[in-house]
């Protein structure tokens, strides 16, 4: 006698891509983020993955960063907020805190970390660092020594990748200065 079982078994468990607390972190993060954001700061996940983010710090006002639009991007693990994510600079950047492959030396993102800090505390201490570093802690030693010792010559430094940051856009290389398209001024008829 053959017993036909209650239920089909499935081939593949359904898998709710917001079931883990990390994930649902992030939405209530990105929601607080939109109902409140903090002043200088903005940032959203990757419409593929809420695990990946791209964000955008200002430079703030009144600092040699002031005019600076600087891209970063927030990568999460399912550990989050248990574990803070890695983060760094896509645009270049010249800061004592700060490697050359943008990443970020920041208490809060390695030994400070608490899950109490959400995606806008993040950002924000980010955005301060930016005009208040720690040179005790160089990730740069020569914008560390600059900061320390010639302050004048750090600001006209800052100031060059602040300029920089407004010709990188997402995903393309700093521009060369050259205009690929000259079609529009070629036309000129009128």
């Amino acid at each position: 006698q053959h017993r036909l079982p209650q239920r089909l078994p499935r081939a593949a468990p359904l898998i709710n891509p917001m079931s883990s607390s990390a994930r649902r972190r992030l939405v209530r993060d990105f929601k607080r983020l939109q109902a409140d954001p903090p002043a200088g700061v903005t940032a959203a996940p990757d419409d593929a993955n809420i695990l990946v983010w791209q964000a955008v710090i200002f430079g703030p006002d009144d600092t040699p960063w002031e005019g600076g639009t600087f891209r970063l991007e927030m990568n999460f693990s399912e550990d989050y907020p248990n574990k803070a994510p890695a983060v760094r600079f896509a645009t270049r950047v010249f800061h004592p805190n700060v490697y050359n492959d943008g990443q970020i030396c920041l208490d809060i993102l390695q030994n400070q970390w608490s899950p109490i800090y959400d995606i806008s505390a993040i950002l924000t201490s980010i955005q301060s660092l930016l005009s208040d570093p720690n040179p005790a802690s160089p990730a740069n030693s020569e914008a560390s020594r600059l900061y320390s010792e010639h302050r004048r010559e750090y600001d006209r430094r800052v100031r060059e990748v602040v300029e920089q940051s407004w010709q990188d856009e997402p995903g393309e290389a700093p521009d060369d200065g050259g205009d690929e398209d000259d079609s529009d001024a070629m036309n000129d008829d009128d």
